[in-house]
C-alpha cells in the first residue's frame, strides 16, 4: 500500500529465494533488532526532520508482510493447484457449511468483486468441475453455487497448507504476542469493514 510520500521505501526487500524467514535476532543487542524499514524511517527524518514519519514504522512493516504472505498464500493454492481467486471463491463456499453452497449475490459479498466477475469465475469453477450450478428452490430464476467433492477436496487441502505457511510466518511470536497483534490490527481494520 504505497502513497506518494512512501514509494519506494519498500523496495529494497530482499528477493524471495524460497527459504524460510529468518530468524529474528537476539533481543538483547538493539543494533541487531533494527530492519529495514528502521534504516528508511531514519534517512527520511534526517532527510524531512519537519515530517512526523512515524506512521511509517507501522505502515511499512504491514506492507511487508503483507507482501511475505501473498508469496505464502500463492505457495499454498499452487501446491493444490489453486489460483488465489479460485481458493477465495471455494472457501466461501465451504466456510457455509453443508450442503457448501450460496447464491452469487452472496458470494460476490464474501470475495469483493463485481457482478461480471463473479459470473466469469463460476463459469470457470464449473469447467474445472470445482463446483457446480444448481436452481434455487426459493427462486425460480436464480441459481445456487454449490462446491463439488473435488473442489472440496482442493480448498481443504490448500486451506491446510495455508495455515502451516501463515504459522511460519508468525513463528517468531509468542502466543500472547499473537493476541494482542491480531487485536491491534482488528482496530486498525474495523473502520474499512464498516
Amino acid at each position: 500500500m504505497e502513497t506518494p510520500h512512501t514509494q519506494g521505501l519498500d523496495a529494497a526487500t530482499p528477493a524471495d529465494n524460497g527459504a524460510p524467514a529468518p530468524a529474528a535476532p537476539a533481543a538483547s543487542d538493539p543494533q541487531a533488532c533494527r530492519d529495514e524499514v528502521d534504516r528508511l524511517v531514519e534517512a527520511w527524518r534526517h532527510e524531512r526532520p519537519d515530517l512526523d514519519v512515524a506512521p511509517l514504522e507501522v505502515l511499512s512493516r504491514v506492507s511487508r508482510l503483507a507482501r511475505h504472505l501473498d508469496r505464502a498464500r500463492r505457495t499454498a493454492f499452487a501446491e493444490h493447484d489453486l489460483e488465489p481467486w479460485e481458493f477465495d471463491v471455494l472457501s466461501a463456499l465451504r466456510r457455509a457449511g453443508a450442503p457448501y453452497q450460496l447464491t452469487p449475490s452472496k458470494l460476490l459479498t464474501q470475495t469483493l468483486v463485481t457482478s461480471g466477475t463473479m459470473t466469469n469465475r463460476i463459469d470457470r469453477l464449473a469447467a474445472k468441475d470445482l463446483v457446480k450450478r444448481l436452481p434455487d428452490p426459493g427462486d425460480r430464476r436464480g441459481v445456487l453455487v454449490q462446491l463439488s467433492d473435488t473442489g472440496r477436496e482442493r480448498v481443504d487441502g490448500a486451506f491446510e497448507g495455508l495455515l502451516a505457511q501463515e504459522r511460519e510466518l508468525l513463528g517468531g511470536l509468542s502466543a500472547g504476542d499473537r493476541t494482542t497483534l491480531a487485536a491491534l490490527l482488528r482496530t486498525l481494520v474495523l473502520p474499512f469493514d464498516n
